[in-house]
């Protein structure tokens, strides 16, 4: 693997280094860390004619992953498909639009495989027996399918009022978990007390710079896949702003190592408007964000204190992107367009990136003629009281021909009447 390229850690505020341990913060000032490469080294011996030739999966990119051995769960993660959204594409006028769709990702849909796969790895690497996290959902869905398969005691904490979707899909897998009365950002100062008390591995806290980096796998296989090129533009969710920040990351690490030979990669951060301390803060040129109280549908993303927040500003100002956030009508819609158009069912968090897409083109912040990505993360499946509502009931008839002659002619006035109105 490529652990003699991942030096140690850094504080990503005054530099200071550490040896690679199950620690997050300076102890100095307090500051965020996150995982130094030696890229020089690492220049020397990636190619792409090398990575192409490993399995079609995220270690692929290993020497860009902080392992010292081999992985032991996500062996199958990643490498998801980079789709031509063309119809979507003519929907919002854009001549080369793509969907990376996570939403298919192994083995519980969406890109948090990706970061529990080096998080989990990283445990049982630091001697860890029991591992947890705090989640909206789909962090959550992870961590307990791969510590089952990875054989750890594991504890999920959780806001108690999650959609169904999401609890079952990490009840099913037999851990503990803990349902937590409030929002995740409740759920998360309680989860950094049990990891100082219990000193277990924490995926999103005690784990959090190792983890994060498996983030860094979903940039790097859009410049992959788009032939070795970096997009000109990216639209990622945010929640608590890591992936926006670790895309970036990704771009960079590929040109400072000559696998890509340039980038001028917009980066534009998505929100629900009941959330939305990250956007609101670049909207109104603030430095720093202002933490709120989530009041939104979008659950998944629905963190009002970002860990990586100032970070994830700072990504989008110096690439020159944007924030914006969608009402939770408008991400219903966004869910829908996606369906309809491309045949891809997404999360909230889906909506809300394509419905902010739609915004940034019809603000002009979008060039019609440029290559645009559009992140998709999870799988609609998890989180259907989100559309419940928004789509029709299905026509109901007798088994018979007659029934259904009449039901055809129905339909069809119906579609008639459809096409008027939407033409106006």
């Amino acid at each position: 693997m490529g652990a003699k390229y991942a030096k140690g850690l850094k504080c990503r505020e005054c530099g200071r280094n550490y040896e690679k341990k199950p620690v997050h913060v300076c102890e100095f000032c307090f500051g965020p860390l996150e995982v130094d490469y030696d890229y020089d080294a690492i220049k020397k011996v990636v190619s792409r004619e090398k990575i192409q030739s490993r399995g079609k999966n995220m270690w692929r990119y290993a020497e860009f992953l902080p392992l010292d051995g081999d992985p032991v769960v996500g062996l199958n993660t990643g490498m998801t498909p980079l789709v031509r959204a063309r119809r979507l594409g003519e929907e919002l006028g854009l001549k080369e639009l793509w969907i990376k769709n996570d939403a298919v990702n192994y083995p519980t849909l969406s890109f948090k495989d990706r970061v529990v796969s080096v998080a989990l790895s990283k445990a049982k690497e630091f001697g860890f027996k029991t591992v947890a996290c705090a989640t909206t959902g789909n962090l959550g869905n992870s961590v307990a399918s791969q510590a089952v398969r990875a054989g750890l005691e594991c504890y999920i904490f959780m806001p108690a009022n999650l959609e169904q979707g999401k609890i079952i899909g990490t009840s099913i897998f037999g851990v503990h978990v803990v349902g937590i009365s409030g929002n995740y950002d409740g759920v998360n100062r309680l989860c950094s007390e049990i990891a100082g008390k219990f000193g277990w591995a924490f995926a999103n806290i005690n784990l959090r710079p190792f983890y994060a980096e498996g983030s860094k796998t979903f940039g790097h296989e859009i410049c992959e896949q788009l032939g070795w090129k970096a997009p000109k533009h990216v639209i990622v969710p945010m929640a608590g702003g890591s992936l926006i920040c670790k895309i970036d990351k990704a771009i960079k690490e590929f040109l400072k190592t000559g696998l890509i030979e340039c980038s001028d990669t917009k980066i534009y951060g998505a929100q629900a408007t009941g959330c939305s301390p990250i956007t609101t803060a670049v909207k109104n040129g603030w430095e720093l964000f202002k933490p709120v109280k989530p009041d939104t549908i979008a659950r998944s993303i629905a963190i009002g204190n970002p860990a990586d927040g100032f970070y994830a500003i700072k990504t989008m100002r110096e690439s020159g992107g944007w924030g914006e956030d969608v009402t939770d009508a408008e991400l219903v819609e966004g869910i829908k367009l996606l369906a309809r158009t491309e045949g891809i069912f997404t999360e909230t968090a889906g909506g809300v990136t394509v419905a902010v897409t739609k915004k940034l083109v019809e603000q002009g912040r979008i060039a019609k003629d440029e290559s645009v990505v559009i992140s998709i993360t999870g799988n609609g499946l998890k989180t259907t009281e989100a559309v419940l509502t928004a789509v029709p009931r299905p026509d109901v008839i007798e088994a018979k021909l007659s029934d259904f002659e009449v039901l055809v002619e129905k339909i069809r006035e119906r579609d008639k009447k459809a096409e008027a109105v939407a033409a106006g």
